[in-house]
Order: structure tokens, then C-alpha cells, then sequence
């Protein structure tokens, strides 16, 4: 492990002024929460930063539902949400997202800030015996491409990343409209979680719109018939402790037996959490009939490209939304 500065500040106030970075490989300063992820990165010479500054304590952990819908404070652990009877009850796309994550002991200790903002499961980017690793090393090149890239993204890459999003927590948080707020050392802003992870494009290692000294603080929900009828679909190479080959979750507004309205978004094939406008727009006033939801759920492949290891995931993400689908319309 690389050596450096372990600082613990009293209050948030006093961690924002030390302008840390979350989420950057170039950062002389990182904040560190619950740190299941970092902890990793760090024992493999990943991460080297110089200092880190400890959120422990620092932070909300709330978790408030009202009228209006639903607040978690950003220090929540995984396990108080997905355990959570109100979530349970009227997010259950929440619950089970977090509950397909990792294992219950990370579960107990990963908080929801930090699962935001978890790395990628790259091997390339985790694997510093490779060199070529833009995300890592920026310039350096990427090695999935031309490489293994099996686990890689189709959607959202760029010829300098193909890396995917690995969050399960965040896939089901765009499709239901959530925001975060954001907190810095100038103010709070809130902004839609869609738009908070940055796609690759030239400059891969800059993964968010966090900027220095910036902290998520916490993330809403907004109330919606559609929260209670969703479903979290995650198809992974094993049963247990696994990322997504492809994830799809969704949640439907129905009238009678058709959908009036379908938000969804994709895991394991993008290099953000996907949102999939086209397919909703297609799904709304159709039935539950298999050839319509095929029909709309093809719209989804629009402009994936994949890189040969990955190609199956063109097709197998089109069935996770067929299927995820069927499950959220048949609930009550």
C-alpha cells in the first residue's frame, strides 16, 4: 500500500475546505467513507493518493419517506436501506438492486454515497501489471480494446473506454428519476443522477461532475405508482457476490392491462447507468404481449457497438428488458 496522510476532520465544513477529490485516480487528496472499495484499490497500488480525508461521522444516514417521496442520507449503509419495510414496501426496485449487490457483510458496512461511486470492475483498470489504462493512467491506452472485454460496456463507450458501470444501486436510481445533492464548500446543488456520472469520451478518469472539495450528501426519490410496480433483473455468472453481465431495471405506471407509462435503465452494458428513452416511449400504451415488448425493447441496441467478447450482450440486454418487464407488470 502506498503511504499517506490520514486526515479526520471535525465537522463536514472542515472536510470540504481540504477541497478532497472522490472518485480520481489523479487526485493528490481523496475522501474516504466506508470504504469498501477504496480499501481494495489501495492494498493493489491503484489508488496512491497523498492524503485521505475521513466522511466518518460527518455525514447524514437517514433514511425519510414522506408524501413527497423518499430521502437517504448519503452515510447509509446498503443493508439499513434494502432492509427498510417503508423502501420494501413502496421502492422495492431499491431493495432489490441493493440486495443483488455484493455480500452481506459489505452490505453492513458499504454506504450509499460510496456505492455511487464505486469503481469500475475493469481487470485492466484493476490490474496494474497492465500499463494501458486510460481510466487508471490517463494517455496510457486501453487494453480491453483488442483485449478480453467480455464484461466490457456496448453502449457509451468511446475509443479511449469501454469500461462499465458497476453499480446496481445506481442503475435502479436512474430509472426512477432520483437526484443527489451535492454539497461543497460554496453551497448545495441538486442534480438529476443521470447526468452525475460523465461518459468516457476523451477523459475516462474524470468518472463524475463531483468537483474538488465536493461531496454527494445525500439522494431523493420522488414519490410515483410506477416505485411500487418495478423489478430489478440482474443476470450475472453466478448466483452469489457477482457484477452484472447485464442488469435491466424497470418500473411501470399501468391502465387495465397496457402501460401507460415505463422508465428503465440498464447495468452491465454501459459505461454509465442507461437510461433507454426510446424503448419507454415505445412501451407506452402497449400490452404485455411478448412481440410488443420485443419490439420495444430492440430500440435499446441503437447504436450499441460491441468489441467481439461482448457481442452477446446486445442481445441478452434486449431479453432483460422483455423479462424485467413481464415481472413489474404482473405485480399488484
Amino acid at each position: 500500500m502506498h503511504p499517506f496522510t490520514l486526515d479526520r476532520p471535525r465537522d463536514l465544513a472542515a472536510a470540504l475546505a481540504l477541497r478532497a477529490q472522490a472518485g480520481r485516480n489523479d487526485a493528490p487528496a481523496e475522501y474516504i467513507a466506508g470504504g469498501t472499495d477504496m480499501v481494495q484499490l489501495l492494498q493493489e497500488y491503484v489508488r496512491q493518493p497523498e492524503r485521505l480525508v475521513s466522511l466518518a461521522g460527518l455525514l447524514d444516514n437517514r433514511i425519510e419517506i414522506g408524501p413527497q417521496g423518499l430521502r437517504l442520507g448519503v452515510a447509509a449503509t446498503m443493508a439499513e436501506v434494502a432492509a427498510d419495510p417503508a423502501v420494501v414496501e413502496q421502492f422495492p426496485l431499491i431493495s432489490e438492486a441493493l440486495l443483488n449487490s455484493a455480500s452481506p457483510q459489505v452490505r453492513n458496512q458499504a454506504t450509499m454515497g460510496g456505492n455511487l461511486l464505486q469503481r469500475t470492475r475493469c481487470p485492466y483498470f484493476r490490474d496494474v501489471g497492465y500499463a494501458a489504462c486510460n481510466k487508471r493512467a490517463p494517455g496510457s491506452g486501453c487494453a480491453a480494446i483488442g483485449g478480453e472485454n467480455r464484461w466490457h460496456a456496448v453502449l457509451g463507450t468511446s475509443d479511449d473506454c469501454i469500461a462499465t458501470n458497476p453499480s446496481d444501486l445506481a442503475v435502479a436510481l436512474v430509472a426512477l428519476d432520483a437526484a443527489v445533492e451535492i454539497r461543497g464548500a460554496g453551497g448545495s446543488r441538486s442534480l438529476p443522477l443521470v447526468d452525475f456520472h460523465r461518459l468516457p469520451a476523451a477523459t475516462p478518469h474524470i468518472e463524475t461532475v463531483l468537483e474538488p472539495g465536493e461531496v454527494i450528501a445525500a439522494i431523493t426519490v420522488p414519490a410515483s405508482s410506477a416505485a411500487r410496480r418495478s423489478h430489478y433483473l440482474k443476470v450475472r455468472d453466478r448466483a452469489s457476490f457477482e457484477f452484472a453481465v447485464v442488469s435491466a431495471a424497470v418500473a411501470l405506471e399501468m391502465d387495465g392491462a397496457r402501460i401507460r407509462q415505463a422508465r428503465i435503465a440498464l447495468g452491465g452494458v454501459g459505461t454509465k447507468p442507461w437510461r433507454v428513452p426510446r424503448v419507454e416511449a415505445a412501451l407506452a400504451g402497449a400490452s404485455l404481449e411478448p412481440q410488443s415488448l420485443r419490439q420495444a425493447a430492440a430500440l435499446a441496441a441503437e447504436n450499441a457497438h460491441g468489441r467481439g467478447h461482448n457481442d452477446f450482450k446486445i442481445e441478452l440486454m434486449q431479453r432483460a428488458i422483455v423479462r424485467a418487464v413481464e415481472i413489474a407488470g404482473a405485480r399488484a
